[in-house]
């Protein structure tokens, strides 16, 4: 049965459908599927920029026509200014300092619900915004009078304890402005943030879980150049990878080892035999997924002075571990005639020593004999002996050399 079709004069209620404006198009509507994997690759890309994610700030802004593209890495508080990286039509991207505290306060588009992208005006009205401080202050001067964006939560280091907890977040916020004057964002505009939103959440999450690693490197490193102790970084063809200060130090010399041609090498043939030796044994181990027993030999110096100590240890890859580069080795250099930095002040604080019980410890922990401290300090040996007493009371050991031990353990917090 044919629908029937209305003749002129027939009774028909014609419904008058609303006058809709024509729907601007902007690059996002049609973006092609290569555009689309170079905005990917540049999320990802992010992290290794010099100021981090600027090269998609600057082309989320080309894409969406935006005058202002930010993204809050961290927020501000009370305590800390936030890190708000900022690009501007016709300017690089920046730092912004001018976000602080207080305007983050004010900001009437902020707690969005977390991974959802929503416009300024689905938040609160243009009259009230218009009316508010936060307007007057920072868009209006701007030229700023829509937003879409969307915020998210980025685990700061995935296997801590406190991401565990849930107290190991990173909260982070991703803001596409325009002009009040221009097109409202088009649900093209929204699908291509909704796309990049978990890819983003994701690049910024091994970003954060990158620097809490580096920051534990450091924090490693720093503690053995305290106890002074050095340690060189072998990838898995031998080759220097890292070096830590201390044993920078110690190679510069030259004085029994050094690098030579990428690699560690001992001044005399045969000990470089038995270390080259090591060296390939450890490499052999490190693939082989299991715990290493680390190997010990001592270098020769053509200076005369004490023989280092060095051991090889393997570095086990992980069953998945892929790519070049990858530290497989760890060669840890100790100079016994280097001397310890034990400071006065912590020997203090943890110990309760005085001044000049602060000294005699760390004269013993320097491998000096209780006459030879004595005279370091310039003080008679009756009273070194007096102070050493004092010491032990002070810490529970009932020996020279477990006070030595102690003081050595305790460098690290240093």
């Amino acid at each position: 049965m044919s629908p029937s079709i209305p003749h002129q004069g027939d009774n028909v209620e014609v419904m008058e459908m609303p006058f809709r404006a024509p729907v601007e198009q902007h690059p996002a509507d049609h973006l092609t599927l290569e555009e689309f994997s170079e905005l990917v690759r540049l999320v990802y890309h992010g992290s290794t920029e010099s100021i981090p994610w600027q090269s998609l700030l600057q082309e989320i802004g080309r894409l969406l026509d935006a005058n202002w593209v930010t993204l809050v890495l961290r927020r501000p508080a009370t305590d800390r200014y936030g890190l708000v990286l900022v690009w501007k039509q016709g300017f690089p991207v920046r730092v912004a300092t001018a976000y602080n505290q207080y305007a983050y306060a004010i900001d009437p588009f902020v707690n969005l619900p977390p991974d959802s992208v929503l416009s300024l005006d689905e938040v609160i009205s243009d009259e009230a915004l218009m009316a508010g401080e936060f307007y007057r202050q920072f868009l209006e001067p701007e030229d700023i009078g829509q937003m879409l964006g969307f915020d998210f939560h980025a685990l700061a280091h995935a296997g801590s304890q406190a991401a565990m907890h849930g107290s190991g977040m990173v909260d982070c916020h991703f803001r596409v402005c325009r002009p009040g004057t221009t097109a409202r964002f088009s649900g093209a505009d929204r699908a291509l943030l909704r796309i990049l939103l978990p890819h983003l959440k994701l690049a910024v999450q091994l970003h954060s879980q990158g620097d809490v690693l580096e920051s534990e490197r450091e924090l490693y490193a720093g503690t053995m150049d305290r106890m002074q102790v050095g340690m060189v970084i072998l990838d898995e063809s031998g080759k220097v990878l890292k070096v830590t200060a201390m044993a920078a130090d110690i190679l510069k010399e030259n004085d029994g080892i050094s690098i030579a041609r990428g690699s560690v090498e001992a001044n005399y043939r045969e000990e470089d035999r038995d270390l080259q030796r090591l060296i390939v044994q450890a490499l052999a181990t490190a693939t082989k997924w299991k715990p290493a027993v680390p190997e010990a030999l001592s270098i020769s110096r053509p200076s005369g002075r004490t023989k280092l100590g060095v051991f090889v240890r393997a570095i086990p890859l992980k069953a998945w571990s892929e790519g070049r580069h990858r530290p497989s080795v760890a060669v840890v250099i100790r100079d016994p005639e280097r001397k310890s930095e034990a400071s006065h002040e912590i020997m203090r604080n943890l110990f309760g020593f005085t001044p000049a019980e602060a000294s005699l410890a760390i004269q013993l922990a320097n491998g000096c004999t209780l006459e030879e401290a004595s005279e370091n300090l310039g003080i008679r040996k009756n009273t070194a002996r007096a102070h050493l007493r004092s010491t032990f009371s002070k810490t529970g050991v009932t020996r020279q050399t477990m006070l030595v031990r102690l003081i050595l353990s305790s460098i690290s917090i240093g």
